[in-house]
């Protein structure tokens, strides 16, 4: 299967039926092709709304899931947005159609050089992909306009937080590994910050250190 236009506009009608109505997050993920991102055998399932296997036990969410947070995150064009958990890239890529530059770290080596590769392919020069205990944010660059992560953490990390700026928003997976998930917008004002809970999910829990691959 290819993402030719019969292809894009089923794809497009599913994430509408779901929630994903902002036009420039529909426009970005029209020009990013998920079969980019998926390999081996899953990658003839790659238009399908469904999470699917990566390499190092890790997931690609599904499309309807990444137009949802991408949607919540609200990215102007002149954002500096840092992404928690590169895994394939793909969510990397579609931030990157809507940012002025995004910043995304992996725990795994192996992911990072696999999405570095895509990115290289297709000639997405805004992204910028690291190594790295993704718990810790990402100081040098800090503060950050958005911060996504898509790992699931038991509260909002401390560290992301303080790297978020004033006004800026950030959109994670709250919750227990093994329970229901809590989709959260967080919103730095001010006085602190303001907490939003948008709809349950399940992702991969956010792990401490580096990984092994």
């Amino acid at each position: 299967m290819t993402f030719d236009a019969a292809t894009k506009m089923q794809f497009l009608y599913t994430l509408r039926s779901k929630g994903v109505t902002d036009a420039r997050v529909l426009t970005a993920m029209e020009q990013v092709d998920r079969a980019d991102y998926v390999k081996g055998t899953f990658a003839d399932r790659a238009y399908e709304d469904m999470p699917l296997p990566i390499a190092c036990g890790q997931t690609i969410s599904q499309p309807s899931v990444v137009g949802l947070m991408t949607q919540a995150l609200n990215v102007q064009p002149r954002d500096k947005v840092l992404e928690i958990g590169t895994g394939s890239g793909y969510q990397a890529a579609i931030l990157s159609k809507l940012a002025r530059r995004v910043y995304t770290v992996d725990r795994y080596r192996r992911l990072v050089h696999g999405a570095r590769a895509v990115f290289e392919a297709h000639d997405i020069t805004n992204i910028t992909t690291f190594t790295a205990d993704g718990s810790h944010g990402f100081d040098e660059q800090a503060p950050f306009d958005r911060i996504l992560l898509t790992a699931a953490a038991e509260d909002p990390p401390g560290p992301l937080l303080a790297q978020l700026r004033i006004g800026g928003i950030m959109v994670l997976p709250v919750g227990q590994s093994d329970a229901v998930q809590s989709l959260i917008r967080v919103t730095r004002s001010e006085s602190g910050y303001d907490y939003d809970e948008l709809r349950a999910v399940r992702f991969v829990p956010l792990l401490e250190g580096l990984g092994q691959e």
